[in-house]
This record gives C-alpha cells, sequence and structure tokens, in this order.
C-alpha cells in the first residue's frame, strides 16, 4: 500500500501524460515524474533514509514538493508535512520532536531555520537548489519499498489545546480510506482533469494528489507558491477541468474578484471547500456567482478529510424543503466513517440535540506520535473524540455549533490561543491574558487578546506585536488587544471564554484591519 506505486502504475500506463505544471509550464510528464522519484528514493536510501524514518518537507507550493513526497515513500521513509507559514522556531520543534535527518525546504524557509537548526538533522536540501538537482542523477531505487497497510506514512502535527503540537500518525490504510471516501462522495477524476494547488500542500491540498495521481491528471502549482485569486482565474480557462482544495476564505476571495471583474469561472470544475466554517450567506452568493460547482468535506489531522461530505448536488440545490438546513450542515458520513454524536458519558443524543462528534473507521489515526496518553484520551473504545459540538439531524445531516476545544480558525489556519497566551505572558507589562476569536467576514475569525496589565502598566500593541513576531507565525498573532481591569472567571478561577467572545464581538468594528488598544 505504497503510494509510491500509484505513481508507479500511472507511469508505466500513461508515462507521456503530462503531470507537473509550473504556471501554465509543463516540468515533467509522469514518466519523467516517476523516474525522479525513484532516483531521490535512491539517494535517500545511500544516505541511510528507509522504512521507519521520517523526512520532513518545509516548502511552499510547487512541483519539487510532489517530487520529495514520492521519493520519500519510494525509499520506504514516512512524510513530515509542515506548514511553510511557520515560525522557524515552530517548524525545529516539529523536525526535532519527529526526528527528521533530512529536511526537503524551500530557500526562504531553509534561510531562516538556520539559527535554530535542529541537531538531528544530517541535510537541508533546498528546492530547486544544486543539491535538489544533482539528486535527479542518483541511482535510481527500482521499485518502491515495501509498505504495510498498518506502517506510518504521514506525521502531520497538529497542536491541542495545551499549545503543545501532537503528531499525528496517518498509516498507509487511514490515507487509502481517504481516498475511497472522495472517491465515494465527490466522483472520481481522469487524465483530462487538473488539480490547481493553491492552498498548502503541507494541508488537505496536499493529500487530495493521490486521486490525480491515479487518475495521470495535471499538478498545476501557481507561479506565486500561494492563493491568488488573480492568478487562479487567469490561469483556469486556459487549463481546464480544475478541482482544488480552498478555505471558506480562499472561496470568498474568489468570489469578491469575480463580482468585481466580472470574470467567469470557465475551466473551473470542482472546489471543494473545508478547513473551517463556510456561512451560511458566503456559499449561497458562491453558487450565484461561480456557478454549482461546490462540494464540502469535513475532517481533521485526525481523519484527514474522511468525517462527513457534502456533495455538489446537495450544496447546488434550492429545491428540497430542507435545503437551508442541509446548507448549513457539513454533509453526511462519509462511506468510509461512522459518524455519532454522543452526550459526556458516550451515549449517542438524539436527533437535533447537541452533543460531541465522535468518528470510527478505516481513515481514524493510528494515534499521536510518542504520545500514548493524549492517544488513549482522544481515542476511546475504537472512536476518535473530536473536540467539535454538533448534531444530527433526521437524515444523518451533522452540523457543526461550536468547538469544545478554544481553538480558533482564522484564514483556513487553525490557532490555538495557549501557545499565544504564553508568549504575550512572557512580556513584563502583561499580568494576564485571554485569547479568543472574533466573527470575521473574510478571515472567518481574527485572534484577539484580552489583557490585564502589570499594576501601573501601560499596553503598547507595537511591542507585543514584536514579540509574538519572534516567537510564533505572524498569521497566529492577535489583529486586536482589549485591555480589562480583570478577566472574567468562574468560581474555580478559570477564564470564562464565552463573556470574553461576547465582549469581542461587540466591540466597534474596523479594529481588525489596523492594531488599536481598547479598554474595558
Amino acid at each position: 500500500m505504497n503510494p509510491a506505486e500509484w505513481l508507479l502504475k500511472t507511469s508505466r500506463i500513461n508515462p507521456h501524460a503530462p503531470a507537473l505544471f509550473r504556471g501554465e509550464e509543463l516540468v515533467a510528464d509522469y514518466g519523467e515524474f516517476s523516474r525522479r522519484a525513484a532516483a531521490i528514493a535512491g539517494a535517500l536510501n545511500a544516505r541511510g533514509i528507509g522504512a521507519g524514518d521520517r523526512v520532513a518537507i518545509l516548502m511552499k507550493n510547487c512541483t519539487e514538493y510532489l517530487e520529495a513526497m514520492y521519493a520519500v515513500w519510494w525509499s520506504g521513509a514516512a512524510v513530515i508535512p509542515i506548514n511553510a507559514k511557520l515560525h522557524a522556531k515552530e517548524a525545529a520543534w516539529i523536525i526535532e520532536d519527529a526526528g527528521a535527518k533530512i529536511l526537503f525546504a524551500s530557500a526562504s524557509n531553509a534561510d531562516e531555520l538556520t539559527p535554530v537548526v535542529p541537531a538531528c538533522l544530517d541535510d537541508v536540501i533546498v528546492a530547486g537548489g544544486s543539491e535538489f538537482v544533482e539528486l535527479y542523477a542518483a541511482t535510481p531505487r527500482p521499485m518502491p519499498a515495501t509498505i504495510d497497510r498498518d506502517d506510518m506514512i504521514w506525521l502531520f502535527y497538529t497542536s491541542g489545546t495545551t499549545g503543545r503540537p501532537k503528531g499525528v500518525m496517518i498509516t498507509a490504510q487511514n490515507m487509502m480510506a481517504m481516498v475511497t471516501g472522495y472517491f465515494e462522495g465527490l466522483g472520481a477524476h481522469s487524465s483530462n482533469d487538473a488539480t490547481l494547488y493553491a492552498a498548502p500542500m503541507s494541508h488537505g491540498a496536499g493529500i487530495y494528489n493521490f486521486m490525480h495521481v491515479m487518475a495521470g491528471s495535471r499538478h498545476i502549482c501557481p507561479v506565486s507558491g500561494g492563493f491568488d485569486a488573480v492568478e487562479i482565474f487567469d490561469l483556469a480557462p486556459r487549463i481546464g477541468r480544475i478541482a482544488m482544495f480552498a478555505a471558506p476564505t480562499m472561496v470568498r476571495r474568489m468570489v469578491d474578484y469575480a463580482r468585481s471583474t466580472g470574470a467567469s469561472a470557465e475551466g473551473l470544475d470542482t472546489i471543494i471547500y473545508a478547513g473551517g466554517p463556510m456561512y451560511f450567506a458566503d456559499i449561497v452568493d458562491a453558487v450565484q456567482v461561480l456557478g454549482p460547482r461546490f462540494a464540502q468535506i469535513y475532517g481533521q489531522g485526525e481523519c484527514p478529510m474522511a468525517i462527513t461530505v457534502l456533495p455538489r448536488k446537495q450544496v447546488a440545490d434550492r429545491t428540497h424543503p430542507r435545503w437551508r438546513e442541509r446548507l448549513t450542515s457539513v454533509g453526511f458520513q462519509q462511506a468510509v466513517s461512522r459518524v455519532q454524536v454522543v452526550d459526556s458519558n458516550g451515549q449517542e443524543v438524539a436527533p437535533g440535540e447537541i452533543g460531541e462528534i465522535v468518528v470510527s473507521g478505516t481513515a481514524v489515526m493510528k494515534g499521536y506520535w510518542k504520545n500514548p496518553e493524549a492517544t488513549a484520551k482522544t481515542i476511546r473504545d475504537g472512536w476518535l473524540w473530536t473536540g467539535d459540538m454538533g448534531s444530527l439531524d433526521q437524515d444523518g445531516f451533522l452540523t457543526l455549533h461550536d468547538r469544545s476545544k478554544d481553538m480558533i480558525i482564522s484564514g483556513g489556519s487553525n490557532i490555538y490561543p495557549r501557545e499565544v497566551e504564553e508568549v504575550l505572558l512572557s512580556h513584563p507589562d502583561v499580568a494576564e491574558v485571554s485569547i479568543v476569536g472574533r466573527p470575521h467576514e473574510e478571515w472567518g475569525e481574527v485572534v484577539v487578546a484580552c489583557i490585564v496589565p502589570e499594576l501601573d502598566r501601560d499596553i503598547d500593541p507595537d511591542m507585543l506585536d514584536a514579540l509574538c513576531i519572534k516567537s510564533i507565525a505572524r498569521f497566529k498573532r492577535p489583529k486586536d488587544y482589549v485591555v480589562m481591569q480583570a478577566l472574567p472567571k468562574n468560581n474555580y478561577g478559570k477564564v470564562v471564554k464565552t463573556e470574553l467572545r461576547d465582549l469581542v464581538k461587540n466591540q466597534a468594528k474596523g479594529c481588525d484591519s489596523e492594531k488599536r488598544t481598547g479598554t474595558t
């Protein structure tokens, strides 16, 4: 069940099919794609990398990302995908915790990592650099290594409520289940199709490569290396038949661009949205402006893209008596998963009642890397406790209501309050701090810091910004600082975040685009 077998099969059946593109530029056909993966795998094996090892990838979206991923699997090792937007210190912690010996990185990420490079790394190979290109000439490994279904192939780090990242162990079987769920819920692809990597390849967009490798489809990496609405609408008509993964914020920007410019959705076949809450008005607007080409997936790092699905038919339907309720849901359980909503004792609640969402099935992770305690807490009797609160209707459609954890989703990226709080608490002027999310039309949520200053101290947002930039990724830093005399707490001394969320929600609008200090 080695994913590299899928690439090898496609390259044998249709070696001249165009595979990797940088914008409109063809970089490699499937024969060359496979040959490069085999050569890089041979080079990795020659350096002692093989079964049981982990290789990290810290890259912006590029064709080399796919070459490196398949080379790692071809060699028999596991991939550690790291968000290229993370701070170097955060990336270094992940690399060290995973014990990676080799890192494939974009040039800018490699430069930022230099001052904090982990001791475990033997080499940092820059995508497109001379060392990377030289790997193409290495003696290729003839066949992909044998990987069993329970072997870990993907070690994805996702923070918990404590702020410390946890490594999610995804096996070959987990990934195959994800692919199966996609095919059943959204349909298969063909060699005439293309996938566009506008969202980070370290997340959902990256693992959605498999369906297109199996089909011999084209893989388009934007020249920008990320999301740019202008670039997408310029590329789409010339590429054609594009399927892409997009966070709700990306969908909103695409809709705004199309409306303001009159651009059509020609060339865009399917837009799969996930990674954050999609507001009802936004998806109705999206279908009206761009047409019936949207589908929704709900999943987690612990059950990647494989919990529920809302297919195009349901997203576009306006005839069903409950179409509004269905459109605000995240769909129904995928073929590879079983979904329930339960109370705190694990007992299933009645239709319409709110409880915690739990899921079981072959897509659920093997566990957390080197963290049996967290694994036991999250997977109980074969069920993954998601930490998300929701309700199931009588037809099996799942609606998300809230998160039991305090995670903030901004622009499709997960932000965990504790890690931001710990950074701000290191400043001498900050006595107490609590991080919450404020609803935002474009980003979904933005980070707000509620701060109690030390006695006779003033809060300087610019200084706190500078502190955050030194320690965490830029997208995690607060967009607003609210100064308070005291944080609301319950009888046990715990901060009541529901009160804080209501407070910051009612703050004057306009503070999301500029830093400001409010006082309460």
